[in-house]
């Protein structure tokens, strides 16, 4: 059995067949019995018309002679019953003043029990005449229409015209045959059309379903094939889309795994195999090169986990800042300070461009600084021996502006608009969880800031920073260039802390 051909109880098709066409078609069949209604009783009207107008012109000839004393009315409506000329279509009767129908053009008698209710209608009428349809025993539907005549000296009272409904009611069936049939077809063109195209909403919708729980299960293999440029196109447009992007950060978080698995099992070697060989030795300057390096790689993995618990925090929206007026300056310089030692072992070039003053901002002090050092050591951590890290901070438009420019590798035109995605890492060979990037960017815009990244591959990166200040500076900018020249120690110890990190 194909998988598009079994429905559930609950499918689109069976709502749209129980609910929609049943409604539908009440509507068409309510629809034909008015309009049946509307045509039998334009018939019926129009066969009565006719009927009353042949009998005005009868009527009309009889009463001219009503004031002519020497005439024998009797003997001319005897004769002119006798000798209707339409008597093969219409049979006229003529009615005595006892009631009863004394002779008829078709020369029958007619039934003893026939219904004269169209003659007592008559004699009640303003007009005189009066019209009825009904059944004779033989069961032909007729239409009789009556006109009393009052003439002196005469035995007749009224004259009366009965037709058969026969040819009429054929047509009124022929009418009907053919508004049924043209509801039937409306019903019917609307059910496979209706069938046709909620399937076509049905079959793409069950094989959305059917990958959407591939991708529940972690396989974004497969995509939904696009049929149709409408709604639906876009829905299938965007669960590829999203299957795409679903698959990207499977991707990144499993190499952040690997990755972070990685930063963790280097600086815990490190620190299992300095305290194996601080056991078994008594040298005191192994002992303390030891607990240097143990301290440093302690501190590395303090880091990993507070911008692992950072992002947690952001994923949760748990985040809190703690704001206050802050000298930006200060925290800058600080974070500069704190990178000469290890710029200088790596032989890299530390310049910071040092502004006089700054206005102050508001923000949280230990954010914006856990910003500054994590921009700082990717400078450093993608740079070699040799390039140069420059820091610089201005106002510019009522902002401060901080710029951490570097000459290393750079990051690539495909790589670059992703650097501030979770879990993401431009070179899986360098150091890093690749997710303090995004929480540098998240801290930045919770201060109403920007982080930007401008990079060349081969050339080198810039990131600028803006956060808006809280007062203007009074004195003019005076920048005094601070070219920390950071040369590589020779110090064997730290020598052997960077070969561990």
């Amino acid at each position: 059995m194909s998988k598009y051909n079994k429905f559930g109880k609950h499918s689109i098709t069976k709502h749209w067949l129980w609910n929609s066409l049943s409604v539908v078609s009440v509507v068409l069949i309510i629809i034909e019995v008015l309009l049946i209604a509307v045509i039998r009783n334009y018939y019926y009207s129009s066969a009565k018309q006719y009927v009353t107008s042949k009998m005005n012109v009868i009527t009309s000839s009889v009463m001219r002679t009503s004031d002519d004393g020497e005439a024998n009315h009797n003997t001319e409506i005897r004769a002119l019953v006798e000798g209707y000329a339409e008597k093969d279509k219409i049979e006229l009767m003529a009615i005595k003043t006892n009631g009863r129908i004394d002779i008829t053009s078709s020369g029958f008698s007619p039934d003893r029990e026939s219904d004269l209710s169209d003659y007592d209608e008559a004699k009640k009428a303003s007009n005189g005449t009066a019209s009825q349809i009904f059944d004779l025993s033989t069961g032909e539907k007729v239409i009789a229409v009556t006109s009393v005549i009052s003439l002196k000296g005469s035995e007749y009272d009224a004259l009366r015209m009965v037709t058969s409904m026969k040819n009429i009611d054929k047509q009124i069936m022929i009418m009907t045959i053919i508004i049924t049939a043209v509801v039937i077809c409306i019903i019917l063109i609307i059910f496979f059309s209706g069938r046709f195209f909620i399937r076509s909403i049905v079959y793409p919708v069950i094989r959305i379903g059917q990958i959407t729980r591939k991708f529940a299960k972690g396989d974004f293999t497969e995509r939904i094939e696009k049929t149709s440029d409408d709604e639906l196109g876009e829905l299938c447009d965007s669960i590829n889309y999203m299957a795409e992007e679903l698959s990207n950060t499977e991707s990144m978080k499993n190499e952040f795994i690997s990755s972070i698995s990685h930063e963790l099992r280097t600086p815990l070697t490190a620190i299992k195999g300095w305290s194996e060989t601080l056991t078994t030795i008594d040298d005191r300057e192994t002992f303390i090169k030891g607990m240097r390096v143990i301290t440093s790689e302690t501190e590395r993995l303090s880091q990993m986990v507070e911008e692992l618990l950072d992002f947690s925090r952001i994923q949760d929206n748990r985040l809190t800042l703690t704001m206050d007026t802050i000298d930006i300056l200060a925290e800058l310089t600080e974070t500069v300070l704190i990178y000469q030692e290890r710029a200088r072992a790596l032989g890299i070039t530390l310049n910071y461009y040092e502004p006089v003053m700054l206005p102050f901002v508001n923000g949280d002090k230990n954010r914006l600084r856990q910003v500054f050092i994590n921009i700082v050591d990717n400078a450093i951590k993608y740079s070699d021996k040799g390039d140069t890290v420059s820091v610089e901070a201005y106002e510019q438009n009522n902002e401060i502006c901080i710029s951490v420019s570097d000459t290393g590798i750079g990051i690539s035109k495909e790589d670059l608009p992703k650097v501030k995605t979770k879990f993401f890492k431009a070179n899986q060979t360098r150091r890093g969880s690749g997710i303090g990037l995004a929480v540098a960017d998240e801290i930045i815009s919770r201060h109403n800031g920007t982080l930007v990244v401008n990079s060349e591959e081969g050339v080198g990166t810039t990131v600028l920073i803006t956060l808006p200040c809280i007062e203007q500076k009074k004195e003019p900018d005076n920048h005094e260039t601070v070219n920390v020249e950071l040369i590589s120690s020779d110090s064997l110890d730290e020598r052997n802390n960077i070969d561990e990190q």
